[in-house]
């Protein structure tokens, strides 16, 4: 499937009502113990969000980088993860990008984090979010050229394989937007956000299941992998040959790989 024109069915057995191409309803569970907003990356989505007043979430997921200061909507189809928002946040509407129940021009600006890649219908989310939108529409998602700077692919080529076709190019989402700046965002040694690359520094992370399971790619590769993965990596983390050739990403304060942030100013 080509991310430029990135369209499959909505899944219609899913009890969750995951609307992508992973299922929530299964992998969902915990998902907020390794995915926490990181302090870092929610600033620079504040910061491109500007004076607005108004914000509509999409794909909202458990929440993450919603700004607090600001009145919002969230729509989010899986219940799994609709269930695992904060006390604090508002309740997810459940809708998806491609239909979304609001008349023209209702909100300020919009936002959607690591989730343009399970839109069904990517032109017609991004149009639809646009449509709604009279301001910033922002969007944190993945570069797919620049997937294979993270040591993972030394490990695990199928995963970051995964990744690259499912992400849609940055250029495509601006462009599905009427336009926009693609800004690359460095990631923090200690990101909290527990996202693949989120772990460049702190290898052994990514040796728990959950921490895979937090990630979505990791659902659609065999069992097989996922311990030829731990086999590899546990050995070479116990004797040096992981910190030999990447051990100065364990001090190193950020690592510039394929986080994007996607900034299309008006409608």
């Amino acid at each position: 499937m080509s991310p430029e024109s990135q369209t499959f069915e909505r899944p219609a057995d899913r009890s969750d009502g995951s609307a992508g191409d992973a299922d929530y309803g299964r992998i969902g569970a915990g998902y907020t113990t390794y995915r926490q907003p990181d302090p870092e990356i929610a600033a620079a989505v504040r910061a491109a969000l500007g004076n607005a007043r108004t914000l509509l979430n999409v794909g909202a997921g458990a929440g993450s980088y919603e700004p607090v200061d600001l009145d919002v909507v969230a729509v989010e189809p899986s219940a799994q993860m609709r269930a695992q928002r904060p006390a604090g946040l508002v309740e997810a509407i459940d809708a998806t990008a491609e239909d979304l129940p609001f008349p023209d021009g209702a909100f300020d600006a919009a936002m959607a984090s690591f989730t343009v890649h399970q839109w069904s219908d990517l032109n017609a989310g991004l149009a639809e979010v646009r449509r709604v939108t009279t301001g910033p529409v922002v969007v944190l998602t993945g570069e797919p050229t620049l997937l294979q700077r993270f040591w993972l692919y030394d490990y695990a080529p199928e995963v970051i394989d995964t990744e690259a076709r499912r992400y849609p190019p940055s250029e495509t989402i601006a462009a599905g937007l009427g336009g926009g700046k693609v800004e690359l965002l460095p990631i923090p040694l200690h990101c909290t956000d527990g996202f693949g690359e989120a772990y460049y520094g702190r290898p052994e992370r990514l040796l728990d299941p959950g921490a895979r399971k937090a990630n979505s790619a990791w659902s659609f590769v065999a069992p097989e992998v996922h311990e030829r993965f731990e086999t590899d990596l546990g050995r070479d983390l116990a004797d040096g040959t992981w910190d030999k050739k990447y051990g100065h990403l364990r001090t190193q304060p950020h690592f510039e790989g394929s986080l994007v942030m996607i900034v299309s100013p008006v409608s």
